[in-house]
């Protein structure tokens, strides 16, 4: 950091570094211990919006690279009997005009499901869409809800009056924090699972320390059924 940095209290901008999405599945397993909350088997990524025939290159070269690793989970004995598009990719636009890539795997191989996020941000960086990239989102589902499923709409029996929550990763901060939109009420958030979450997994990931770059990101594909 530079002198002016300093006096001015300016942070030096943080290199991404996509390597950390890796701690995700050691993460869960501390999450779901202390909470009970499960992978739900859908995450997404998201990006300022991409136009044209980039686009539509885009989503090619996203569906090879999917396939491509629908192979190489089979190799290693998961997506029993999946073959070349056994996974659907969704694009959904949001009401600040970022695209939303959606994957969505079976509920127990979050490996494979962060191997996908951890692909995509890297072919998006390498297309040159880098800057484009705001933060990539992986979806929990609360204690006693039905298995695999992610389309819980009353909250679930126990503390949390939630039916999601999300670790959603800052692409350019390189930091995790997690989200929370509760059940009974719209848009409205359980502060205390989320400062609850943040202790649990303080030692697993880097979490992003400045609160208010905790965004809400309601309506997310794989949150509340979407």
């Amino acid at each position: 950091m530079g002198f002016l940095d300093s006096i001015l209290g300016r942070d030096r901008p943080v290199r991404p570094d996509l390597d950390r999405l890796f701690g995700l599945p050691a993460a869960a397993l501390t999450l779901q211990a202390g909470t009970g909350f499960v992978p739900a088997g859908a995450g997404s990524v998201c990006f300022a919006a991409v136009e044209g025939g980039a686009f539509a290159r885009l989503k090619e070269d996203v569906r090879d690279l999917l396939d491509i690793q629908v192979a190489a989970a089979a190799d290693r004995g998961g997506a029993e009997g999946a073959g070349a598009g056994a996974y659907p990719v969704t694009y959904t636009s949001d009401t600040y005009g970022y695209t939303w890539l959606t994957v969505r795997r079976p509920a127990e191989d979050l490996i494979t499901l962060v191997n996908d996020l951890h692909a995509i941000n890297a072919l998006l960086e390498e297309a040159g869409f880098g800057p484009n990239l705001l933060c990539s989102l992986t979806a929990f589902r609360p204690p006693g809800t039905e298995d695999g499923r992610t389309e819980v709409q009353a909250p679930a029996p126990g503390p949390y009056r939630t039916r999601d929550l999300a670790l959603v990763y800052l692409y350019k901060r390189g930091t995790f924090y997690p989200f929370a939109p509760r059940a009974e009420r719209a848009e409205t958030r359980d502060n205390a699972l989320e400062l609850q979450v943040r202790g649990l997994l303080a030692g697993d990931l880097p979490m992003e320390p400045d609160m208010e770059r905790w965004f809400p990101v309601w309506g997310a594909p794989g949150l509340g059924g979407a």
